[in-house]
């Protein structure tokens, strides 16, 4: 009988069969290491691209916030400013009182005349000055009269009084404030 020694065949294949599983173990390491790079490299890009595209938002945002705080400062601006032409608009309509007077009194008050007080209480008002001649006076209480705005102008004192060396007429006179009266809505018969 003759035998046949397989063994040493056996060992070779099972060396080619070894090395051929360890190659094919190497390639799937090398692989997958090669595939985990790949997917780390596009991980890294798409990091990089996020926090590039989150500064460029940030940057926008920020001077977003500062245009809105500009626009914010401009409407307080502007309702500021509304308010204040608001005031002035109800001032204009309301024209009256010691503001208006005390501009007619400039108007009538001549230049060789001084008027060193001007007080209202209520409807009475009491004028003092200074004045170079009785004709100055009397003309000023002729203005004031022919004026819509007093009524009963009285003389009260009329003295000389010297003033740096000059000779001039010191006066107080006082008038009452003509106001003009509210008309009260007329009431309708109540129909039957």
């Amino acid at each position: 009988m003759i035998k046949i020694n397989l063994l040493p065949y056996r060992v070779s294949k099972k060396k080619e069969t070894a090395t051929q599983q360890l190659v094919i173990m190497g390639t799937i390491l090398v692989i997958s290491l090669v595939a985990v790079g790949v997917v780390y490299a596009v991980t890294l890009s798409k990091i990089s691209t996020a926090k590039a595209e989150i500064g460029r938002s940030e940057e926008e945002l920020a001077t977003l916030k500062k245009k809105i705080g500009e626009i914010d400062n401009l409407k307080k601006l502007q309702a500021e400013v509304q308010k204040k032409l608001d005031i002035l608009n109800q001032l204009r309509k309301e024209k009256t009182g010691p503001a208006i007077r005390l501009a007619r009194m400039s108007d009538i008050v001549s230049e060789r005349m001084w008027l060193t007080r001007y007080v209202e209480s209520g409807t009475t008002v009491s004028i003092s000055g200074l004045a170079y001649s009785e004709d100055l006076i009397a003309d000023f209480m002729n203005k004031i009269q022919g004026s819509p705005e007093f009524t009963n102008v009285e003389l009260q004192v009329s003295e000389q009084q010297e003033v740096s060396g000059v000779k001039l007429k010191k006066f107080d006179i006082t008038c009452a404030l003509n106001v003009p009266k509210k008309e009260e809505p007329t009431k309708e018969p109540a129909k039957k």
